[in-house]
């Protein structure tokens, strides 16, 4: 079995419509248009751009969660099948679905999203058709799940190093872990971002916002993105600004009743905001808090860069990766935060090198032109497509490693 790590240098090569164009299917999501968490905006941005560079692409979604009422999407194939809505359930039943659907499509390769859908990806295999597995964090360490689910999350990690084809992890750290415990390399393909920032304010207009005039959080309402720890840090700050929590969860009534039971006026919980409504937020906001401590990359921590946000993280090391030095950490309670919050409030200079810095490391290192090129090639390798010579060029340039094993 070949497995390879791709490390984050960026070569400068483009794709091309003149190379074989590939049949390529994105399974695993709650589908596209993106409007619930980071894998939904991966197969987004990677699908659309995809079709833009000469593929045909089909994304897989689920009837209780896409609106979308038409059979494509910016050039994408859309594919809605029905699941079992309950939360150990809803993503392996609709994969489960969407697996055998894709055997009888006329698909080269299979990409699906989450480690827990690793268990369906020998299926595609046997039909002929390449399989890839993007193993995303580690989820068995989320509050939500019990030791079962913890037991099946734990056990997909493991599946995931043989079933499909090749495994890819959006962090280094994450690839550490799998060459640690399981012996096995992966293709390091990060997350991207790109440096659009909006100046429309609509979104703003209709929360009662002004441009930065608040502070910005964008999570999931679970214990291990800590939007609790967040609101009560900003309880003790002085400060005429706004904190607004953007998100939602679907299985943590209480834990969400808990959340927004402050009585601060200040600490605003508009929902969940997806599209061009998140991007102005973002856009506009004084600075963005990120204090996920489970997962790889956080899409919303490379985005809120992307906008050139002063950024204040949880000091954990999958964040601490994708920062770099361009943002300040912070320990893991109210205290902290809300001393790092009065710090950058009184040094604007802190503030503005850190929103330049933090822009120029996306376009370095996170741009969604380079991860889909990435994916490209990394296709087309396990499609035997791949001319040697511009392999060997390739895996200079991107100092690709390889371990037979």
């Amino acid at each position: 079995m070949l497995c390879f790590a791709l490390a984050d240098s960026r070569s400068t090569v483009r794709p091309t419509h003149t190379t074989l164009a590939m049949k390529i299917a994105i399974l695993g999501t709650r589908g596209i248009p993106a409007n619930y968490g980071g894998f939904e905006t991966f197969a987004e941005e990677l699908s659309c751009r995809l079709v833009q560079n000469g593929h045909a692409v089909v994304v897989y979604g689920r009837t209780n969660n896409i609106r979308h009422t038409g059979s494509e999407y910016k050039g994408v194939r859309l594919v809605l099948l029905p699941t079992i809505p309950h939360k150990y359930f809803d993503t392996v039943a609709h994969t489960f679905l969407s697996v055998w659907h894709v055997l009888f499509q006329d698909v080269d390769v299979v990409l699906i999203c989450n480690s827990a859908n690793s268990i369906f990806s020998f299926i595609p295999r046997l039909a002929g058709k390449k399989t890839v597995v993007n193993v995303d964090g580690l989820e068995r360490k989320r509050a939500k799940w019990n030791w079962a689910g913890r037991t099946y999350y734990l056990l997909s990690e493991w599946l995931s190093t043989f079933l499909p084809n090749a495994m890819v992890t959006d962090a280094k750290t994450i690839a550490q872990y799998y060459l640690r415990r399981y012996g096995k390399h992966s293709y390091f393909i990060p997350y991207g971002a790109d440096d659009r920032r909006l100046s429309s304010q609509a979104a703003l207009e209709r929360i009662g916002l002004e441009p930065e005039g608040y502070f910005l959080y964008v999570t999931r309402f679970e214990p291990e993105n800590n939007p609790l720890l967040v609101v009560r840090a900003f309880e003790q700050v002085q400060t005429g600004k706004k904190l607004v929590i953007v998100g939602d969860a679907p299985y943590a009534r209480d834990y969400i009743q808990e959340l927004k039971s402050t009585s601060d006026p200040r600490i605003l919980f508009p929902g969940a905001i997806y599209g061009a409504g998140y991007r102005e937020l973002l856009s506009h906001a004084f600075c963005y808090i990120h204090a996920t401590e489970v997962g790889g990359t956080h899409p919303a921590l490379i985005e809120a860069m992307g906008c050139g946000r002063c950024v204040l993280y949880l000091d954990t090391i999958e964040n601490r990766e994708v920062a770099g030095d361009t943002a300040l950490p912070f320990q893991k309670s109210p205290e902290d935060l809300a001393a790092k919050i009065h710090a950058v409030l009184g040094n604007p200079g802190l503030r503005e090198e850190q929103q330049t810095r933090a822009r120029d490391r996306v376009r370095n290192h996170y741009r969604w032109d380079q991860v889909t090129l990435e994916y490209e090639r990394l296709f087309r390798e396990l499609l035997g497509q791949s001319n040697p010579q511009q392999l060997s060029m390739n895996r200079e340039n991107s100092e690709l490693t390889k371990t037979r094993s």
